[in-house]
């Protein structure tokens, strides 16, 4: 960081994509997640962030994003990943899917660049969480699978440091981009956003295979720690049976030991006739999925202490109390062993806890495009 503790703006200049292919009909194929869009000279795709430039793919938000804070990692959320530590989290602009109940709308449904005020080279990114004490960063509030090429250089910055990297992420991508990111990539929390085609079809314009698809690819095949968020929309997903089958296939395709987060609805872009989530359904679907035996099953955007607390699988004590995003107890030994028992807590722990607590702190890169 430069010596007046301000950060280098980067320019605008659209960024050389990868991940394309050139149709005979001389447009230009975007290979990188799904929807395959085919683009005209000039045009965007549906995450609004590629486009077709004479000469192939640009990615048109390098360097750009729509703000830069330090969050506790809990929020992404994270509950066996350096708990209790701050991570500087951003994003850019646009998805690639359509959710029509999107939480962050004002910043994936963005169609203004000029909304991307705050800009950064990858290296200024890895000096920044360094120098704020953030035990690694995020690529969050929209998805990070759209911007792939800033969020790999900034990974490779972040590592050259020694500084993780979290991807929050629908997992909506193509097999052979999903190696280079994920490669990158030292944790992940992924929205698994419903388990039917009807609610990726008609709510996210998406599809529910080639999520699954990326979670087996990432649990199977890569060191990338993995957790799965569902937010629960009272009548579209939270049914007994819906619940049933999701976790039942997370024990069977991932396994017991992958988190879960049940996490709690509000109205809120083009779905705000459908009240909040309640407790009781989330604390249901804790319990379904717990009887189906997956080991740690969480619940989210609710004040609820027992739901929030990570529990011990061999004497079922509480190793981790958290109340919101505040630690309330840390009964774990060396790097994720119970204290009482022994048992091997999976995920990534340090002998002593982080204490950043449920902190929120902007950062201001200095400089606009």
């Amino acid at each position: 960081m430069p010596a007046d503790g301000k950060l280098k703006a980067m320019d605008n200049t659209n960024f050389p994509g990868r991940y394309w292919s050139r149709l005979d009909d001389g447009r230009i194929q975007c290979d990188l997640c799904p929807r395959t869009c085919r683009l005209h000279d000039g045009q965007r795709g549906l995450c609004f962030v590629r486009a077709a430039g004479p000469d192939g793919m640009v990615l048109t938000t390098y360097g750009r994003s729509s703000g830069f804070c330090i969050d506790p990692i809990e929020k992404k959320p994270l509950n066996h990943f350096l708990p209790g530590t701050p991570v500087l989290s951003f994003g850019t602009a646009g998805c690639n899917l359509t959710c029509k109940f999107c939480q962050n709308w004002d910043i994936s449904k963005a169609r203004e660049i000029d909304r991307l005020n705050d800009s950064a080279a990858p290296e200024d990114i890895a000096r920044a969480a360094q120098q704020t004490a953030c035990r690694s960063v995020a690529f969050t509030y929209n998805d990070p699978v759209i911007f792939l090429e800033y969020a790999v250089d900034v990974a490779k910055a972040c590592r050259s440091l020694g500084i993780k990297t979290v991807a929050v992420t629908a997992g909506y991508i193509q097999p052979e981009p999903a190696v280079e990111f994920y490669a990158h990539m030292d944790a992940a929390n992924v929205d698994l956003k419903a388990f039917s085609e009807r609610f990726y079809h008609s709510l996210c314009g998406g599809h529910l295979e080639a999520v699954k698809e990326t979670l087996v690819y990432i649990k199977h095949h890569t060191r990338t720690w993995v957790e799965i968020t569902t937010l629960l929309i009272p009548g579209e997903n939270d049914s007994p049976a819906e619940i049933d089958a999701l976790s039942r296939w997370v024990v069977e395709a991932l396994g017991p030991d992958v988190p879960l987060h049940f996490s709690a609805f509000h109205p809120d872009w083009k779905m705000r006739d459908l009240p909040n989530t309640s407790l009781e359904s989330l604390r249901q679907a804790r319990a379904i999925a717990k009887a189906n035996g997956v080991h740690h099953v969480y619940t989210g955007n609710v004040h609820d202490p027992d739901g929030a607390s990570t529990w011990c699988t061999g004497c079922g004590g509480r190793l981790i109390g958290r109340d919101w995003c505040e630690m309330s107890a840390w009964n774990l030994v060396g790097e994720g062993a119970c204290r009482v028992c022994g048992t091997r807590l999976p995920g990534l722990f340090e002998p002593v806890p982080g204490g950043w607590g449920s902190k929120r702190v902007p950062i201001r890169f200095e400089g606009k495009n």
